[in-house]
């Protein structure tokens, strides 16, 4: 008789919830029960969704993990991320505008996963501190740490689900006469509240999402002049007044900086939105993913499956750049689960690296957001063709409509409405226009009446 898959997931954010959840719907199905065990660091479920005050060191002096911040609102529509087993009407009862803030997605997550009944089997506050595979064995040693109870311990698994996401570990540069600058340097990891940059006098470095939103949550709340410096092009978007774009910084002295243009300017503060860096010190060297940002990260079979040791045992969820986010993260879930169970028969060795080569190989050519877009559509789309998925996955249509929006004006894209692919309900807008718009509580976003 075969023995029971043993699987250790680690991270209890939405990668790691949706690996639960699917293999919660296998047993409900009449399938095998496995036995599962997630090692979440932090004290609650969500991942970067559980909000903290805290930056630099948690209470028990480890690295925080969260980067969220107190005032964010999904910067995408959120028919592009719905859940089509578990819409916002389903969780809400009402349709509700298509941009909500960081409580409200917390609450839809949330509702999930209570539904599926899966906490008992996360163990919180627990750190895991060495991954290592058993190659005379055919499994894996996870040695862990409770941090309540500062205890290590060691337990075997035949399989392992990397499921902590990329976004922790904040990338810094260096820059000519920084340790000169006499104002306050922070990195978007350590973003709370917008409100701290009041009347100051910003210098954003990078030209991504981060450096997007916090220019403008900034300037919503009431900073001075804001200058994005891009390294490798400009954002380009038609900003609000007192957001400006210029070719990245050459030289800092003192709160004067330099630019590649030739401009300079003063500012009081520097925020690094300059991305993170993929770190796994708790992997052994041949599990650990050494890459950079990228939609389809070399190495990884449907983007999910280790190839270099792990005797295909061993997964990574959600390690893409995303336009997809929580429905790509369920469709890999569901993937990997379907492996770990054997229900999907994995191709020969050379027909998989084949497989990577010809998805990365497509991902070289591509030109713009849109290009981007088409590629990840795809690659969502090819994973639930793998696993039956019963649900249309493709939003494409409502990405490029956003995508329209944010070109045509930056500052109002959260203003404009969608309709669900899965209930047809068309959108509400919401009663208050983003830029002015300060309570982004729960209650005040979802009762409200919507527009006739």
């Amino acid at each position: 008789m075969a023995t029971t898959p043993r699987v250790c997931v680690i991270g209890a954010g939405p990668c790691g919830m949706s690996f639960l959840y699917q293999n919660k719907k296998y047993q409900q199905d009449g399938d095998v029960d496995l036995d599962v065990v997630c090692y979440e660091k932090q004290s609650n479920w969500g991942g970067l969704w559980n909000y903290t005050w805290r930056t630099g060191l948690d209470e028990y002096g480890e690295p925080c993990h969260g980067s969220m911040y107190r005032d964010l609102w999904s910067n995408g529509p959120k028919e592009c991320l719905e859940f089509p087993d578990y819409t916002f009407e389903d969780h809400f009862g009402k349709v509700i505008p298509s941009f909500p803030p960081r409580s409200v997605l917390f609450d839809y997550l949330q509702g999930r996963w209570n539904k599926a009944n899966v906490r008992d089997q996360i163990q919180f506050s627990t750190l895991v501190k060495h991954v290592t595979y058993n190659t005379d064995t055919d499994d894996f040693t996870v040695t862990v740490k409770d941090l309540k109870c500062d205890k290590v311990t060691s337990e075997r698994f035949s399989h392992v689900v990397v499921a902590t996401g990329h976004f922790s570990v904040p990338n810094v540069p260096e820059f000519n006469g920084i340790d000169t600058f006499r104002g306050r340097i922070i990195h978007s990891h350590d973003f709370r509240k917008a409100e701290e940059f009041k009347d100051q006098r910003l210098l954003i470095v990078g030209s991504s999402y981060s450096a997007e939103d916090l220019a403008l949550q900034c300037r919503k709340a009431g900073s001075s002049d804001v200058i994005c410096c891009w390294r490798t092009k400009p954002m380009g978007f038609k900003w609000p007044k007192g957001i400006e774009e210029r070719p990245l910084l050459t030289n800092i002295d003192g709160n004067k900086i330099y630019f590649k243009d030739g401009t300079t300017a003063d500012v009081d503060t520097i925020i690094l939105c300059t991305g993170y860096l993929y770190h796994f010190p708790y992997l052994s060297d041949n599990l650990r993913l050494k890459t950079n940002l990228r939609l389809y990260p070399d190495g990884l079979y449907k983007g999910t499956l280790w190839m270099t040791a792990g005797n295909n045992k061993f997964m990574y969820i959600g390690m893409q750049d995303q336009y997809y986010t929580f429905t790509m993260f369920d469709v890999q879930a569901e993937w990997a689960c379907a492996v770990v169970r054997g229900k999907l028969k994995l191709p020969d060795r050379k027909s998989m690296e084949h497989d990577i080569q010809e998805w990365i190989k497509k991902e070289s050519v591509l030109k713009d957001c849109y290009d981007h877009i088409k590629f990840q559509t795809a690659f969502v789309c090819d994973l639930a063709k793998e696993v039956g998925c019963k649900y249309n996955l493709n939003v494409k249509e409502v990405f490029d409509k956003w995508e329209d929006d944010k070109h045509e004006d930056v500052a109002t894209y959260r203003d404009i409405p969608f309709t669900s692919i899965y209930t047809k309900s068309p959108g509400i807008k919401h009663h208050t226009p983003w830029m002015k718009a300060f309570d982004d509580s729960l209650d005040t976003f979802v009762n409200q009446t919507p527009n006739k």
